[in-house]
């Protein structure tokens, strides 16, 4: 592979699975710090009462460019650049199934951001609408300038690289796994990866229509959503939560996978539960397409129906402790090392349980009408989110940037990122559910003097976020200068754990193995 091509060229036309994850990494840093800029004029903006940092217009833009940005082009690419970074090696693989298709499903996600962050400069600015982009408000009639027009198109192009991703994932487990590597016996990150593209391509089509569905009723004056012509807005509803509902799963279930390595590689034991686990995350993938509706207990939907979705989301819980108990049964009388990863995926344990906790009472239906849409809501949002997602990525970050780099992130440092922003996520969103029970409304651009203290705290938790995010980039550029030099096994996994991540080089060479192992 001498003729390897180098430099920005390489970058260009590879279709190599670890320089595609690597850049799906890279593409989620960047956005991330768009998205991050757009939350910090939000908080800046409601840092205290009738302040006017933005104006209603532009503070509806970053607040729907926020939501946007931050699933569809950090959480969910930045997991998807771990998946590929790390599936292949995991099975004993060279490469991913379809190169050129895994190539081209990174691809689409620049033009979709292109149209994304263009849509600020045309007449009328971004999409205003959020990102659930609810009808009527996305409609012609309440958005008639382009924005949402770009924000329907981008969306596209990411659901479209999401789909073709998965279809590659699952076609690469399935038949690449290297010899002896029954499905019992694949690493927990890649059974998260198995159930995660099943989720993309059951899901992501029906948001794929229902965008279709919208963009037809502005351009060509169908009816779909507009009542006038016979639809019914609350069909949108229904499609878009049947998507974004299992989505919040697609978005946690390969951060479970992440921690599902972190914490026994840092214990010093073998996971706890390994078949329990891989059930667990069977029965969440399945349950999750049954609980969209209690996002619509207030929109008048039967009775029976909001009975019938308060009882499953309750039940997801069931498989979701069974995973928590088995991390927690996993570092019970272990031996711990409390480095920044595993700080990181204990801190993904205790935010996501509580994240789970609000989601529980979020499913009781008189709790539910009370605090929807307020900011009880925005918090258990971030909880789950943030704390299911962001601290595992972060966990996957500190424990894989060795095999990635060659080099290991500084500790010292990531203990203070750590603490940074485990405390600014708190003290940034536990507020919130005090601001939503006592009647805060979400999506508003000023508020009540009586909820200025709580909103002072969490804009406050802001700037820890801010300064830990900002030292993680640090702490990254600079370990890539002259960090220490990581071995194949910086952590001592391998005699443990025998995942193939750990038996190869770091980085690892091209095409990941000189012969394809064999599973004992």
């Amino acid at each position: 592979m001498s003729d390897r091509p180098k430099g920005l060229v390489r970058w260009l036309t590879t279709t190599d699975h670890k320089d595609i994850g690597i850049l799906y990494l890279v593409t989620a840093l960047f956005m991330a710090v768009f998205g991050g800029a757009f939350a910090g004029l939000l908080r800046a903006q409601l840092s205290a009462a009738d302040l006017k940092v933005l104006n209603p217009d532009l503070y509806n833009q970053f607040l729907s460019m926020h939501g946007t940005v931050m699933i569809f082009f950090v959480i969910i690419p930045a997991l998807a650049g771990f998946g590929n970074y790390f599936v292949p090696l995991l099975i004993g693989a060279r490469d991913m199934a379809f190169p050129k298709l895994n190539a081209l499903s990174y691809w689409l996600v620049i033009p979709a951001a292109f149209l994304m962050f263009g849509s600020f400069f045309v007449q009328g600015g971004a999409a205003q609408a959020g990102w659930t982009g609810y009808v009527p408000l996305a409609s012609r009639q309440f958005s008639g300038t382009a924005g949402v027009d770009m924000w329907i198109l981008g969306l596209h192009l990411v659901g479209l690289s999401s789909i073709l991703g998965a279809i590659n994932f699952l076609v690469t487990i399935i038949n690449m796994r290297a010899p002896g590597m029954a499905y019992f016996k694949m690493p927990l990150f890649v059974w998260t990866w198995f159930v995660n593209a099943t989720l993309i391509l059951f899901a992501t089509p029906v948001l794929a229509g229902a965008l279709t569905m919208a963009l037809t009723d502005r351009a060509f004056g169908t009816g779909f959503f507009r009542p006038s012509e016979g639809g019914d807005p609350l069909l949108w509803q229904h499609l878009f939560w049947f998507y974004s509902h299992p989505a919040v799963y697609i978005m946690v279930l390969p951060g479970m996978g992440i921690v599902s390595h972190v914490l026994p590689a840092f214990s010093s034991k073998k996971i706890f539960g390994y078949k329990g686990i891989v059930y667990a995350t069977a029965a969440i993938g399945v349950i999750g397409f049954m609980v969209w509706a209690h996002h619509m207990f207030t929109s008048g939907i039967d009775p029976r129906l909001r009975a019938f979705f308060a009882f499953m989301t309750m039940v997801i819980a069931v498989p979701t402790g069974v995973k928590i108990f088995s991390w927690l049964a996993t570092i019970w009388g272990g031996q711990i090392r409390f480095t920044t990863a595993m700080k990181f995926a204990l801190g993904f344990i205790a935010l996501f349980v509580m994240g789970g906790i609000s989601g529980l009472t979020l499913a009781v239906v008189p709790f539910d009408v009370q605090v929807h849409d307020s900011y009880y809501v925005v918090a258990h949002l971030h909880y789950v989110l943030f704390g299911g997602s962001v601290m595992a990525l972060l966990a996957g970050v500190f424990f894989w940037f060795p095999k990635m780099s060659g080099r290991i992130l500084d500790e010292k440092l990531g203990n203070v990122i750590f603490w940074l922003i485990f405390l600014g996520m708190n003290i940034t969103f536990l507020p919130m559910h005090w601001l939503g029970i006592v009647g805060m409304a979400r999506r508003i651009y000023t508020y009540r003097p009586e909820f200025e203290f709580w909103n002072q705290v969490a804009s406050f938790g802001y700037i820890l976020l801010f300064a830990g995010g900002m030292l993680l980039l640090y702490n990254m550029f600079k370990t890539l200068r002259k960090g220490e030099r990581a071995a194949d096994d910086p952590w001592g996994a391998y005699p443990l754990q025998r995942t193939l991540d750990w038996s190869v080089s770091s980085p690892p060479p091209v095409e990941n193995f000189a012969k394809i192992p064999e599973i004992a």
